[in-house]
Protein backbone atom coordinates (compact mmCIF):
# COMPACT_ATOMS: atom_id res chain seq x y z
CA UNK A 1 0.00 0.00 0.00
CA UNK A 2 1.38 3.59 -0.81
CA UNK A 3 1.90 5.24 1.57
CA UNK A 4 -0.08 8.85 2.44
CA UNK A 5 1.61 12.16 1.08
CA UNK A 6 2.26 14.44 3.78
CA UNK A 7 0.51 17.89 2.13
CA UNK A 8 3.12 20.51 0.66
CA UNK A 9 3.94 23.32 2.19
CA UNK A 10 4.02 26.32 0.34
CA UNK A 11 7.28 28.65 0.59
CA UNK A 12 8.62 31.80 -1.15
CA UNK A 13 11.68 30.19 -1.27
CA UNK A 14 13.30 27.09 -0.67
CA UNK A 15 17.39 26.38 0.08
CA UNK A 16 19.35 23.12 -0.16
CA UNK A 17 22.61 23.67 1.65
CA UNK A 18 23.05 24.53 5.41
CA UNK A 19 26.91 25.69 4.88
CA UNK A 20 27.75 29.23 5.88
CA UNK A 21 26.66 30.83 2.38
CA UNK A 22 23.05 28.93 2.94
CA UNK A 23 23.02 30.07 5.83
CA UNK A 24 23.40 33.77 5.39
CA UNK A 25 21.40 34.10 2.45
CA UNK A 26 18.13 32.28 4.67
CA UNK A 27 18.84 34.89 7.34
CA UNK A 28 18.89 38.20 4.45
CA UNK A 29 15.84 36.30 3.14
CA UNK A 30 13.95 35.77 6.39
CA UNK A 31 15.15 39.74 7.45
CA UNK A 32 12.51 40.89 4.44
CA UNK A 33 9.81 39.06 5.51
CA UNK A 34 9.66 35.74 3.17
CA UNK A 35 8.44 32.46 4.42
CA UNK A 36 11.52 29.63 3.50
CA UNK A 37 12.52 26.18 4.40
CA UNK A 38 16.22 25.35 4.46
CA UNK A 39 16.92 21.49 4.30
CA UNK A 40 20.48 20.09 4.90
CA UNK A 41 20.87 16.35 5.30
CA UNK A 42 23.25 17.19 8.60
CA UNK A 43 21.38 17.68 11.88
CA UNK A 44 22.01 21.46 13.38
CA UNK A 45 23.91 20.10 16.55
CA UNK A 46 26.11 22.39 18.69
CA UNK A 47 29.90 23.83 17.40
CA UNK A 48 32.62 22.80 20.03
CA UNK A 49 35.37 24.35 19.57
CA UNK A 50 38.37 22.01 18.93
CA UNK A 51 41.51 23.25 21.27
CA UNK A 52 43.80 22.65 17.80
CA UNK A 53 41.36 24.97 15.82
CA UNK A 54 38.82 23.96 13.08
CA UNK A 55 41.33 22.67 9.93
CA UNK A 56 38.97 24.09 7.47
CA UNK A 57 39.41 28.17 7.78
CA UNK A 58 38.59 31.09 5.63
CA UNK A 59 40.46 34.35 5.04
CA UNK A 60 37.35 36.77 5.23
CA UNK A 61 37.86 39.92 3.97
CA UNK A 62 36.14 42.94 4.91
CA UNK A 63 33.40 42.73 2.65
CA UNK A 64 32.34 39.27 4.25
CA UNK A 65 33.44 40.56 7.99
CA UNK A 66 30.81 43.60 7.22
CA UNK A 67 27.67 41.17 6.01
CA UNK A 68 28.94 38.90 8.72
CA UNK A 69 28.48 41.98 11.28
CA UNK A 70 25.13 43.01 9.56
CA UNK A 71 23.69 40.27 10.06
CA UNK A 72 24.32 40.06 13.74
CA UNK A 73 26.74 36.73 13.41
CA UNK A 74 29.88 38.73 14.20
CA UNK A 75 29.41 39.12 17.90
CA UNK A 76 29.24 35.58 18.56
CA UNK A 77 32.45 34.90 17.27
CA UNK A 78 35.49 34.25 19.82
CA UNK A 79 37.97 37.11 18.68
CA UNK A 80 40.86 35.26 20.35
CA UNK A 81 40.75 32.34 18.15
CA UNK A 82 40.64 35.16 14.79
CA UNK A 83 43.56 35.99 12.90
CA UNK A 84 43.87 38.93 11.27
CA UNK A 85 45.95 40.13 7.92
CA UNK A 86 47.23 42.91 7.87
CA UNK A 87 49.89 41.93 5.43
CA UNK A 88 50.93 39.60 3.13
CA UNK A 89 54.30 38.23 2.21
CA UNK A 90 54.93 36.35 -1.47
CA UNK A 91 57.85 34.59 -2.44
CA UNK A 92 58.72 33.24 -5.84
CA UNK A 93 60.72 30.43 -7.04
CA UNK A 94 63.75 32.61 -8.03
CA UNK A 95 64.42 35.58 -5.45
CA UNK A 96 60.92 36.85 -6.71
CA UNK A 97 59.62 38.43 -3.25
CA UNK A 98 56.68 40.93 -2.64
CA UNK A 99 55.06 42.46 0.13
CA UNK A 100 52.05 44.70 0.62
CA UNK A 101 49.47 45.58 2.91
CA UNK A 102 48.17 48.59 5.28
CA UNK A 103 48.88 48.15 8.95
CA UNK A 104 46.70 50.65 9.76
CA UNK A 105 43.95 48.33 8.55
CA UNK A 106 43.23 44.49 7.63
CA UNK A 107 43.22 42.61 4.49
CA UNK A 108 41.37 39.79 5.85
CA UNK A 109 40.26 37.93 8.54
CA UNK A 110 41.29 34.44 9.44
CA UNK A 111 37.66 32.38 10.57
CA UNK A 112 36.96 28.81 11.44
CA UNK A 113 34.45 27.59 9.15
CA UNK A 114 32.85 26.11 12.02
CA UNK A 115 32.97 28.92 14.11
CA UNK A 116 31.12 31.18 11.25
CA UNK A 117 28.43 28.68 10.84
CA UNK A 118 27.73 28.32 14.58
CA UNK A 119 27.62 32.46 14.21
CA UNK A 120 24.70 32.26 11.64
CA UNK A 121 22.81 29.41 13.42
CA UNK A 122 22.80 31.61 16.58
CA UNK A 123 21.50 34.83 14.75
CA UNK A 124 18.85 32.52 13.15
CA UNK A 125 17.82 30.49 16.42
CA UNK A 126 17.44 33.60 18.08
CA UNK A 127 15.63 35.36 16.14
CA UNK A 128 13.43 32.89 14.10
CA UNK A 129 13.26 29.63 16.48
CA UNK A 130 13.84 26.09 14.30
CA UNK A 131 10.64 26.58 12.10
CA UNK A 132 13.13 27.42 8.98
CA UNK A 133 15.45 24.35 9.34
CA UNK A 134 14.52 21.08 8.15
CA UNK A 135 16.56 17.97 8.49
CA UNK A 136 16.03 15.98 5.19
CA UNK A 137 17.16 14.53 1.58
CA UNK A 138 15.70 15.46 -1.54
CA UNK A 139 14.71 13.04 -3.90
CA UNK A 140 13.07 15.22 -7.05
CA UNK A 141 11.85 18.52 -7.99
CA UNK A 142 8.98 19.03 -10.29
CA UNK A 143 8.44 22.08 -11.79
CA UNK A 144 5.12 23.58 -12.01
CA UNK A 145 3.10 26.65 -13.79
CA UNK A 146 3.20 28.56 -10.72
CA UNK A 147 6.05 27.09 -8.23
CA UNK A 148 8.31 24.56 -8.05
CA UNK A 149 7.81 21.08 -5.80
CA UNK A 150 10.31 19.07 -4.23
CA UNK A 151 10.09 15.46 -2.41
CA UNK A 152 11.84 14.69 0.44
CA UNK A 153 11.55 11.63 3.17
CA UNK A 154 8.88 10.30 4.62
CA UNK A 155 6.74 10.99 1.18
CA UNK A 156 6.82 14.79 2.27
CA UNK A 157 6.97 17.82 -0.09
CA UNK A 158 7.61 20.94 -0.26
CA UNK A 159 6.59 23.85 -2.61
CA UNK A 160 7.91 27.39 -3.23
CA UNK A 161 8.64 30.06 -6.00
CA UNK A 162 11.96 30.07 -6.05
CA UNK A 163 14.65 27.32 -5.26
CA UNK A 164 18.12 27.76 -4.37
CA UNK A 165 20.91 25.58 -4.44
CA UNK A 166 23.77 26.44 -1.98
CA UNK A 167 24.45 22.76 -1.59
CA UNK A 168 28.27 22.67 -2.52
CA UNK A 169 30.63 21.63 -5.59
CA UNK A 170 28.59 18.39 -6.04
CA UNK A 171 25.85 20.44 -6.08
CA UNK A 172 21.97 17.69 -6.21
CA UNK A 173 20.51 20.91 -7.78
CA UNK A 174 22.73 21.38 -10.79
CA UNK A 175 22.79 17.66 -11.57
CA UNK A 176 19.46 17.15 -11.67
CA UNK A 177 18.51 20.48 -13.52
CA UNK A 178 21.38 19.04 -16.10
CA UNK A 179 23.29 22.40 -16.13
CA UNK A 180 26.83 22.26 -17.20
CA UNK A 181 29.91 22.63 -15.09
CA UNK A 182 33.25 22.55 -17.11
CA UNK A 183 35.55 21.33 -14.41
CA UNK A 184 39.37 21.52 -14.73
CA UNK A 185 41.19 19.24 -12.52
CA UNK A 186 44.51 20.89 -11.49
CA UNK A 187 46.01 17.00 -10.41
CA UNK A 188 46.47 18.70 -7.06
CA UNK A 189 45.34 18.53 -3.58
CA UNK A 190 44.91 21.16 -0.75
CA UNK A 191 47.01 20.22 2.42
CA UNK A 192 45.48 21.76 5.61
CA UNK A 193 47.04 21.50 9.10
CA UNK A 194 47.25 23.63 11.61
CA UNK A 195 50.63 24.81 13.34
CA UNK A 196 51.46 26.45 16.70
CA UNK A 197 54.51 28.87 16.01
CA UNK A 198 57.18 29.81 18.66
CA UNK A 199 57.69 33.43 16.98
CA UNK A 200 54.74 35.37 16.71
CA UNK A 201 53.05 35.90 13.36
CA UNK A 202 52.89 39.65 13.40
CA UNK A 203 49.55 39.59 11.46
CA UNK A 204 51.24 38.32 8.45
CA UNK A 205 50.11 35.97 5.53
CA UNK A 206 53.05 33.92 3.80
CA UNK A 207 52.86 32.27 0.46
CA UNK A 208 55.52 30.43 -1.27
CA UNK A 209 55.75 29.78 -4.64
CA UNK A 210 57.63 26.53 -5.55
CA UNK A 211 57.67 23.84 -8.37
CA UNK A 212 54.60 24.51 -9.25
CA UNK A 213 53.34 24.29 -6.08
CA UNK A 214 51.82 26.61 -3.40
CA UNK A 215 52.72 27.04 0.89
CA UNK A 216 50.31 29.49 2.48
CA UNK A 217 50.57 30.22 6.27
CA UNK A 218 48.02 32.14 7.34
CA UNK A 219 47.54 33.63 11.21
CA UNK A 220 45.40 32.32 13.69
CA UNK A 221 44.65 33.29 17.03
CA UNK A 222 47.55 33.50 18.89
CA UNK A 223 50.72 31.89 18.04
CA UNK A 224 49.08 29.82 15.91
CA UNK A 225 48.74 29.48 11.80
CA UNK A 226 47.06 27.74 9.53
CA UNK A 227 48.95 25.63 6.46
CA UNK A 228 47.87 25.47 3.11
CA UNK A 229 49.83 23.63 0.79
CA UNK A 230 48.71 22.76 -2.85
CA UNK A 231 50.71 20.03 -3.68
CA UNK A 232 50.77 17.84 -7.13
CA UNK A 233 48.77 14.68 -6.45
CA UNK A 234 51.71 12.08 -5.71
CA UNK A 235 53.44 14.65 -3.48
CA UNK A 236 50.83 15.04 -1.82
CA UNK A 237 50.26 11.27 -1.20
CA UNK A 238 53.55 11.42 0.32
CA UNK A 239 52.82 14.34 2.67
CA UNK A 240 49.72 12.76 3.76
CA UNK A 241 51.34 9.67 4.75
CA UNK A 242 54.04 11.50 7.01
CA UNK A 243 53.33 11.30 10.75
CA UNK A 244 53.16 15.09 11.95
CA UNK A 245 56.77 15.50 13.14
CA UNK A 246 58.35 14.25 9.92
CA UNK A 247 55.64 16.23 8.04
CA UNK A 248 56.96 19.50 9.51
CA UNK A 249 60.88 18.50 9.00
CA UNK A 250 59.57 18.15 5.48
CA UNK A 251 57.69 21.72 5.47
CA UNK A 252 61.09 23.41 7.56
CA UNK A 253 63.14 22.38 4.51
CA UNK A 254 60.91 23.70 2.17
CA UNK A 255 60.13 27.41 3.69
CA UNK A 256 63.01 27.53 6.71
CA UNK A 257 62.03 29.16 10.03
CA UNK A 258 60.13 32.44 9.40
CA UNK A 259 57.92 31.83 12.57
CA UNK A 260 60.64 29.55 14.54
CA UNK A 261 60.43 25.67 15.21
CA UNK A 262 56.89 24.43 14.42
CA UNK A 263 54.66 21.79 16.17
CA UNK A 264 51.46 20.59 14.57
CA UNK A 265 47.74 20.46 16.07
CA UNK A 266 46.08 18.05 14.31
CA UNK A 267 47.69 15.43 11.41
CA UNK A 268 46.82 16.59 7.83
CA UNK A 269 44.09 16.57 5.48
CA UNK A 270 43.75 16.82 1.81
CA UNK A 271 40.88 17.89 -0.55
CA UNK A 272 41.34 17.82 -4.30
CA UNK A 273 41.36 20.85 -6.45
CA UNK A 274 39.58 22.01 -9.24
CA UNK A 275 38.32 25.01 -11.30
CA UNK A 276 34.53 24.85 -12.26
CA UNK A 277 33.10 27.25 -14.53
CA UNK A 278 28.92 27.04 -14.29
CA UNK A 279 27.62 28.78 -17.39
CA UNK A 280 23.92 28.96 -16.04
CA UNK A 281 23.58 29.56 -12.32
CA UNK A 282 19.95 30.50 -12.55
CA UNK A 283 17.26 29.61 -14.52
CA UNK A 284 13.43 28.80 -14.47
CA UNK A 285 12.60 29.23 -10.61
CA UNK A 286 16.40 28.20 -9.80
CA UNK A 287 19.49 29.50 -8.40
CA UNK A 288 22.96 28.64 -7.61
CA UNK A 289 24.92 30.02 -5.28
CA UNK A 290 28.53 29.35 -3.36
CA UNK A 291 30.60 26.31 -4.48
CA UNK A 292 27.40 24.92 -6.21
CA UNK A 293 27.97 27.96 -9.07
CA UNK A 294 31.81 27.91 -8.92
CA UNK A 295 34.72 26.66 -8.04
CA UNK A 296 38.29 28.55 -7.76
CA UNK A 297 42.22 27.71 -6.67
CA UNK A 298 42.83 28.39 -2.97
CA UNK A 299 45.35 30.08 -3.53
CA UNK A 300 44.25 33.83 -3.22
CA UNK A 301 41.87 32.26 -0.23
CA UNK A 302 38.51 33.99 -2.12
CA UNK A 303 35.86 30.97 -2.33
CA UNK A 304 33.77 31.48 0.51
CA UNK A 305 34.45 35.12 -0.20
CA UNK A 306 32.29 34.50 -3.37
CA UNK A 307 29.49 32.67 -2.03
CA UNK A 308 28.94 35.49 0.26
CA UNK A 309 28.80 37.43 -2.87
CA UNK A 310 26.51 35.44 -4.52
CA UNK A 311 24.11 35.52 -1.10
CA UNK A 312 23.92 39.10 -0.66
CA UNK A 313 23.79 39.76 -4.56
CA UNK A 314 20.43 37.22 -5.14
CA UNK A 315 19.22 38.92 -1.88
CA UNK A 316 19.84 42.57 -2.81
CA UNK A 317 18.08 41.01 -6.50
CA UNK A 318 14.91 39.71 -4.79
CA UNK A 319 14.40 42.91 -2.74
CA UNK A 320 14.45 44.99 -5.83
CA UNK A 321 11.52 43.31 -6.98
CA UNK A 322 9.60 45.09 -4.84
CA UNK A 323 5.58 44.68 -5.13
CA UNK A 324 6.55 43.91 -8.69
CA UNK A 325 6.87 40.02 -9.59
CA UNK A 326 7.27 36.53 -7.32
CA UNK A 327 10.99 35.91 -5.79
CA UNK A 328 11.39 32.97 -9.06
CA UNK A 329 10.38 35.60 -11.69
CA UNK A 330 13.12 35.47 -14.92
CA UNK A 331 13.69 38.97 -13.98
CA UNK A 332 14.81 38.59 -10.76
CA UNK A 333 17.08 35.92 -11.99
CA UNK A 334 18.54 37.45 -14.75
CA UNK A 335 19.50 40.45 -12.90
CA UNK A 336 21.35 38.06 -10.05
CA UNK A 337 23.06 35.90 -12.85
CA UNK A 338 24.34 39.16 -14.61
CA UNK A 339 25.44 40.83 -11.25
CA UNK A 340 27.64 37.83 -10.51
CA UNK A 341 29.18 37.11 -14.20
CA UNK A 342 32.02 39.45 -14.29
CA UNK A 343 33.32 38.96 -10.45
CA UNK A 344 33.41 35.17 -10.89
CA UNK A 345 34.82 35.00 -14.22
CA UNK A 346 37.65 37.77 -12.93
CA UNK A 347 38.29 35.76 -10.03
CA UNK A 348 38.42 32.66 -11.68
CA UNK A 349 40.95 34.15 -14.16
CA UNK A 350 43.07 35.61 -11.44
CA UNK A 351 43.76 32.45 -9.82
CA UNK A 352 44.06 30.22 -12.97
CA UNK A 353 46.21 32.18 -14.35
CA UNK A 354 48.74 32.48 -11.38
CA UNK A 355 48.60 28.60 -10.95
CA UNK A 356 49.41 27.90 -14.82
CA UNK A 357 52.24 31.28 -14.26
CA UNK A 358 53.78 29.27 -11.49
CA UNK A 359 53.48 25.93 -12.67
CA UNK A 360 55.87 26.88 -16.02
CA UNK A 361 58.95 25.44 -15.32
CA UNK A 362 61.04 27.04 -18.03
CA UNK A 363 63.80 28.92 -16.99
CA UNK A 364 62.81 32.31 -19.00
CA UNK A 365 58.96 31.91 -17.68
CA UNK A 366 60.71 32.04 -14.26
CA UNK A 367 63.23 34.83 -14.56
CA UNK A 368 60.57 36.88 -15.98
CA UNK A 369 57.73 35.95 -13.38
CA UNK A 370 60.08 36.89 -10.23
CA UNK A 371 61.52 39.91 -11.82
CA UNK A 372 57.60 40.98 -12.33
CA UNK A 373 57.31 40.30 -9.02
CA UNK A 374 60.16 42.57 -7.29
CA UNK A 375 59.19 44.97 -10.05
CA UNK A 376 55.53 45.17 -8.40
CA UNK A 377 57.11 45.10 -4.87
CA UNK A 378 58.94 48.24 -5.86
CA UNK A 379 55.86 50.42 -7.33
CA UNK A 380 53.52 51.79 -4.72
CA UNK A 381 50.74 52.02 -7.36
CA UNK A 382 50.89 48.81 -8.06
CA UNK A 383 51.00 47.40 -4.64
CA UNK A 384 47.88 49.80 -3.68
CA UNK A 385 45.98 47.91 -6.22
CA UNK A 386 46.90 44.54 -5.28
CA UNK A 387 45.70 45.76 -2.32
CA UNK A 388 42.21 46.93 -3.01
CA UNK A 389 41.81 43.34 -5.10
CA UNK A 390 42.68 41.53 -1.53
CA UNK A 391 40.60 43.38 0.45
CA UNK A 392 37.75 42.66 -2.17
CA UNK A 393 37.04 46.18 -2.40
CA UNK A 394 35.88 45.60 -6.12
CA UNK A 395 33.98 42.19 -5.27
CA UNK A 396 30.37 43.37 -4.47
Amino acid sequence: MKPLSVPSKKNDVIILGGGSVGLSLALMLLNQGLCLSLIDRRPSTPWIPPVEFDRRVYALNPQSCALLEKLGAWKYLDKSRIGIIKEMEVFGDDQGHLRFGDRSNYLAQVVEDGAIQAALRSVLQDMYGQSWFQVNEVHSLQLKKNDISIELNASQSLSASLLIGADGAQSWLRQTLNWEAHCHDYHQQGIVMNLCCSEPHHEIARQWFMDGEVIALLPLGGNHVSLVWSAYQDHAQTLLALEPCDFIDFLRCKIGTPLGPLQALSPARGFPLQLVKVPKIAGERCALIGDAAHGIHPLAGQGLNLGFADAECLAQSIEERGLGPHVGDQSVLRRYARRRALPVSLMQGVTDGLHHLFSQNLTTFRHLRNRGMNLVNNVPFLKSLIVSHAAGISER
